[in-house]
C-alpha cells in the first residue's frame, strides 16, 4: 500500500481514520494526496511571490490617493466648471508634446480632470501622459504617467507590474500564469483530502508538532479554497495562453465582450480644419457639444472621452466606472452633426462578456472598493500562512535525517481503470486549455516514472532474491 507512508507519521491509527464508504476514493486518495504535496512543493514559490505581491496591489488604491492627492484633487471647490474644451487647452499649453488620446472630465467635485496624451518622449509607449487640470480654474496641477482603463498612477503600475510579469515583460508573465493554473489543483485536491481525513483531523486538536500544523493547514485551506479558485479562474481570464484560449472560446460562442462602433458613413474630411487651437485634438462640433450629446443619452460620470483616430472615426464616449454599481455604456458620435450614431448598454453585453468583466474587477480589487480590497489582502495573507505551513509540515515529515521525505510513487497503479481513463481524459482536456498546468504534469509524469524505474532496477540490483522489488513496484 502506498497510503500508510504518506500520512502515518502522523495520522494514526489510518485505518480506523478512513471514511467506511471510501471504496471508490481508497484508490484515489494516495493520488490525490501525491499530486497536491508535489505541486505545493514546487509551485508554492511563485504563489508565493503572487500572494505577496497581489497583497501589496490590493492595498495600492488607497496609497494612490495618499500619494497622489495632490493631483487628483482640487484645493478648493468652485461654484462652476470650465467647459472641457478649455481644461484640455489649459493643458495642451503646459504640455505641448504627444497626440491627445482621451479626456476624463472630473468625475466629483473635487476631482481634477484627466487630459491624456500618447506618444509624449520620455513615456512608455504603453502608457500615457495624464495631465490633471483643474476644471475651476484650468490651472494645471501636474502630469503622471497612466496604465490601463483603471487610470494606474506610477505606484499602483509598478507595483501591478511586479505582480503581472516582475517587471521581465511578456517572459515574466508565465510566472503569474503558473501559479493561476497550479492554485485551484491544490485547493481542490486540499480540499478532498481534508474532507476525507476530517474525522481523524478532529482528534489532532489540542496536539503538537506536525499533527497541529496539519490540522491548522487544513482548516485555513477550507475556509479559504473558494477565494483561491475565484482568484485562480479570474487570473486566468487575461493570461498569456490559457487567456487565448478562453477569448477564443468567448468568441466562438458569441460572447466576447462588444465595443460600440467609431465608424460613420458620408464625406467628412474637413474634421481637421475645425480643430481646436493649441493642439486640442478637436474635431468638427467639439468636445463640449459631444460631451452634451453622450448625457442627453445617459452617460453619466465617471466617463472618458476618444477623440476620432481618423477622418472616418466618431467620438466615442463611454463609461470608466468600474465599481459597483458598475457603468460602462458607450456611445458613438459623430463629430461633423454631434448626432449619436451608437449606443451600447452594459445591460446588452452577452452573458460571458458581463461575468468576465465583474470577475476582474473583482480580481483587482475594484468591483467593491475597500471592502473587495480588504478581503484580497486577507485572502492574499491565507495563502502566504499556507504556504509556510506547508513547508513547516515538509520539514517535519523528515524525521531527522530523511529530510522532507516524499510521498511514495505508484498511487496511480491502484486506481481502476474506469476511474482512471476519464479522469485521464478529463486532465488531458483541461491541460490543452492551461497549457501551463498540462506541460508541467507531463513533465513531472515522465520525470516521476523515469525516477520510478531507476529506483526499481537499483532495487533489482541491490537484492538478488526480489527482496526490495516489492518497493520497485510501488515506485513505478
Amino acid at each position: 500500500m502506498t497510503t500508510a507512508p504518506s500520512t502515518s507519521t502522523d495520522e494514526a491509527p489510518q485505518q480506523t481514520a478512513a471514511p467506511p464508504k471510501s471504496r471508490t476514493w481508497a484508490p484515489l486518495r494516495p493520488l490525490v494526496l501525491r499530486l497536491h504535496f508535489y505541486a505545493g512543493l514546487l509551485v508554492a514559490p511563485f504563489l508565493l511571490v503572487a500572494a505577496t505581491t497581489g497583497f501589496l496591489y490590493a492595498g495600492s488604491f488607497q496609497a494612490e490617493k495618499i500619494v497622489y492627492a495632490d493631483e487628483r484633487t482640487v484645493p478648493e471647490v468652485g461654484d462652476t466648471k470650465l467647459p472641457i474644451s478649455e481644461q484640455v487647452a489649459a493643458a495642451r499649453e503646459a504640455h505641448p508634446q504627444g497626440t491627445l488620446s482621451a479626456v476624463r472630465p472630473s468625475p466629483a467635485d473635487d476631482a481634477t480632470t484627466r487630459v491624456l496624451l500618447s506618444g509624449v518622449p520620455g513615456v512608455d509607449e504603453d502608457h500615457t501622459l495624464a495631465v490633471f487640470v483643474d476644471p475651476y480654474t484650468g490651472k494645471v496641477r501636474g502630469a503622471l504617467e497612466q496604465y490601463g482603463s483603471t487610470g494606474a498612477l506610477p505606484l499602483r503600475t509598478w507595483i501591478d507590474e511586479f505582480h503581472r510579469d516582475l517587471h521581465l515583460g511578456d517572459p515574466g508573465r508565465l510566472y503569474s500564469e503558473l501559479a493561476a493554473s497550479w492554485l485551484w489543483v491544490i485547493a481542490a485536491g486540499g480540499l478532498v483530502l481534508w474532507f476525507s481525513r476530517r474525522r481523524a483531523l478532529r482528534k489532532v486538536r489540542g496536539t503538537s508538532g506536525r499533527r497541529r500544523t496539519l490540522g491548522l493547514h487544513g482548516t485555513i485551506g477550507v475556509w479559504a479554497a473558494i477565494g483561491f479558485f475565484f482568484l485562480s479562474a479570474t487570473g486566468l481570464t487575461w493570461s498569456t495562453y490559457a487567456g487565448a484560449n478562453i477569448d477564443e472560446l468567448r468568441t466562438s460562442l458569441g460572447q466576447s465582450t462588444p465595443s460600440a462602433s467609431a465608424s460613420v458613413g458620408g464625406d467628412h474630411g474637413d474634421h481637421g480644419a475645425a480643430a481646436g487651437t493649441g493642439g486640442s485634438g478637436e474635431h468638427g462640433v467639439g468636445l463640449d457639444k459631444v460631451l452634451a450629446a453622450a448625457r442627453a443619452e445617459g452617460v453619466g460620470d465617471p466617463v472618458e472621452i476618444v477623440p476620432p483616430a481618423d477622418a472616418s472615426s466618431a467620438y466615442v464616449v463611454k463609461q470608466v466606472q468600474r465599481s459597483w454599481p458598475e457603468k460602462q455604456d458607450s456611445v458613438a458620435i459623430d463629430p461633423a452633426t454631434g448626432e449619436v450614431t451608437d449606443v451600447l448598454r452594459f445591460a446588452d453585453y452577452p452573458l460571458l462578456a458581463k461575468l468576465t468583466r465583474w470577475g476582474i474587477d473583482l480580481h483587482t480589487g475594484i468591483l467593491f472598493g475597500l471592502v473587495n480590497q480588504i478581503a484580497l489582502m486577507l485572502l492574499a495573507l491565507s495563502l502566504i500562512v499556507l504556504i509556510v505551513l506547508g513547508y513547516r509540515m515538509w520539514w517535519h515529515r523528515g524525521r531527522g535525517s530523511a529530510f522532507g521525505r516524499p510521498i511514495p510513487r505508484g498511487g496511480w497503479a491502484q486506481v481502476p481503470p474506469q476511474i482512471l481513463v476519464p479522469l485521464m481524459a478529463v486532465v488531458a482536456v483541461i491541460g490543452y486549455f492551461v497549457p501551463l498546468l498540462g506541460i508541467p504534469l507531463a513533465a513531472f509524469i515522465v520525470v516521476d516514472v523515469i525516477l520510478g524505474e531507476i529506483a526499481h532496477r537499483r532495487g533489482r540490483r541491490s537484492d538478488g532474491n526480489g527482496g526490495v522489488a516489492a518497493d520497485g513496484a510501488a515506485a513505478t
